[in-house]
């Protein structure tokens, strides 16, 4: 008896994404569903309101270039970023008027990121629609933080 074929495996990269209206949280945050993979990810990028999409979509093409075999998925209705074994490294939320780029282990980072809080670990930085990105400081926090323990929860 010959078992039946298992359907392919759809990478991320071929996953349609859902051409349903995101509904979007206080701030313009997307509010997308706890889900692993790339596909996830870029429907909540899909779904940030104006320029923040753009800046969503290079954010994702920092990380990934920056960060070898990047995980990612949405938590907390934010893409996140993991290392395999190290935990979560970055993530980022859309506010008002601006983007939180938040580095789990920032505290480690070289320089450190300016935004601090209650955690004495996590350190970020907002971007505003105004400000210039430094995409080489971002690559280089990136570098930094995929070679470090992140945040497991």
């Amino acid at each position: 008896m010959t078992r039946p074929l298992k359907k392919p495996f759809k990478s991320d990269s071929q996953t349609a994404l859902p051409k349903k209206k995101v509904r979007l949280l206080s701030g313009g945050n997307p509010q997308i569903a706890k889900e692993d993979g790339d596909g996830p990810v870029q429907e909540f990028i899909a779904a940030m309101p104006g320029w923040k999409s753009d800046l969503g979509r290079r954010l994702d093409g920092l990380i990934v270039s920056n960060a070898p075999n990047v995980h990612k998925a949405v938590r907390w209705n934010s893409p996140f970023y993991g290392v395999e074994g190290q935990g979560w490294i970055v993530s980022f939320h859309v506010l008002t008027r601006y983007v939180k780029l938040n580095f789990f282990s920032g505290a480690l980072l070289r320089p450190v990121p300016p935004g601090a809080g209650k955690d004495k670990n996590a350190r970020w930085i907002d971007v505003y629609e105004k400000d210039e990105l430094d995409e080489a400081q971002i690559a280089d926090w990136v570098k930094q933080a995929a070679a470090i323990p992140g945040w497991k929860p």
